[in-house]
């Protein structure tokens, strides 16, 4: 298994480069080719009274800062693809639906994985709403770049946050490629708790058991959060290890309200150290 199609799914100027990058580095490991896409969004005029009227000219100056936005996010991916050598195409689509728009959708359920940036609580970036489309309505593993300084090598230490729920072993599956780079492996549990197959204190065995029929060196780690948050303790103990790869599933409390994420996974889109790959 490996990752053949990547899509780059790239939000502002500023972080056009860095995504990029790890998708770029990503598909020469691999061999494989990369779709990067932007979602231009349309300038949108609210009249609030009858008589109301839209300054044109203030229109065509926004509407022309979009496009010049969008230019300057191409001409970074085109620029730094060429240089890979890397087989790679550019998608511009234009909508108001943002990363739901349907091209960006369609890009992304026809990859294997798709790389993005990790969610900008300062508005200037990706919103929950953002990640959210892409982790629900892709069905597709997403590769989340962190704020924090993360070149995109390889990973050689690689931290897996498991809870034994279908979407942590959907993530664990999906990252399989990238755990097969890696040289180390922890899967960490946190908060275990007995269920109708397996004791606590033995959460996480039966999956490194088989990744390590895949060869891979893994080892099984569990904590208490002891009052404190789950994703402080994650994050803590993902500069421990000093893991460059989180992998960790996307999941809601209640599948009658799908879209609001779990507690955990919203701290962590938040938060992140290092990048991350989470499936739904």
């Amino acid at each position: 298994m490996t990752y053949k199609t990547i899509t780059a799914v790239l939000s502002t100027a500023d972080d056009a480069e860095k995504v990029t990058q790890h998708a770029l580095a990503l598909a020469e490991r691999h061999g494989a080719h990369v779709i990067g896409v932007h979602a231009e969004t349309p300038i949108v005029v609210t009249i609030a009274a009858p008589m109301e009227f839209p300054d044109p000219n203030a229109i065509m100056e926004q509407q022309a800062q979009a496009q010049a936005v969008s230019r300057s996010i191409e001409t970074t991916f085109r620029t730094l693809a060429q240089r890979s050598g890397v087989s790679y195409e550019w998608r511009l689509f234009t909508g108001s639906a943002g990363y739901s728009a349907s091209g960006i959708i369609d890009s992304a359920r026809g990859s294997d994985i798709v790389v993005a940036v990790q969610l900008d609580p300062a508005g200037d970036g990706p919103s929950r709403a953002d990640i959210e489309d892409l982790l629900y309505e892709s069905g597709r593993p997403l590769c989340l770049i962190s704020d924090a300084v993360a070149g995109p090598e390889a990973p050689s230490r690689v931290l897996i946050a498991w809870n034994g729920t279908r979407e942590s072993a959907r993530a664990v599956f999906d990252a399989l490629p990238l755990l097969k780079e890696a040289s180390e492996i922890e899967i960490f549990t946190v908060d275990g708790h007995d269920d109708a197959t397996q004791h606590a204190a033995f959460s996480g065995t039966e999956i490194a058991s088989t990744l390590t029929r895949h060869g891979l060196n893994v080892t099984v780690n569990s904590a208490s959060s002891n009052g404190d948050t789950v994703a402080h303790v994650i994050n803590r103990r993902v500069s421990a290890t000093g893991a460059n790869l989180l992998v960790m599933g996307a999941f809601s409390h209640s599948w009658l309200r799908h879209r609001l994420f779990g507690g955990v996974t919203s701290a962590m889109l938040k938060d992140l150290r290092v990048p991350a790959i989470m499936s739904r």
